[in-house]
């Protein structure tokens, strides 16, 4: 497909195009949300409602290296309404478009 043909032609557009749109976002400090996605600006703040935070808290065990005898666990909520501000943002997928 070509880009061009899609109305990308900058990184920007790939996120204008997904307004209004339910997004993934990973963020530092192994957090991850979904949500729809109203608003964002050049430093990458967004703006999303009907949110779903996912964090990863990793328990490691004295004396061990990270990933030898460390716990995973999985802690979620939901959030109607959030600002993330964008320096802890590493990345943004739009949604699949099949």
């Amino acid at each position: 497909m070509d880009p061009s043909s899609t109305g990308i032609q900058e990184p920007f557009d790939l996120i204008r195009l997904s307004l209004s749109e339910r997004v993934f976002v990973k963020l530092r400090g192994d957090r991850e949300l979904t949500g729809v996605l109203h608003a964002y600006d050049g430093h990458m703040n967004l703006i999303l409602s009907d949110v779903e935070e996912t964090v990863m808290i990793v328990d490691v065990v004295d004396g061990t290296y990270e990933g030898q005898g460390a716990r995973t666990q999985v802690a979620k909520r939901k959030m109607e309404m959030l600002f993330v501000r964008g320096d802890g943002v590493i990345l943004v997928s739009p949604p699949s478009r099949m």
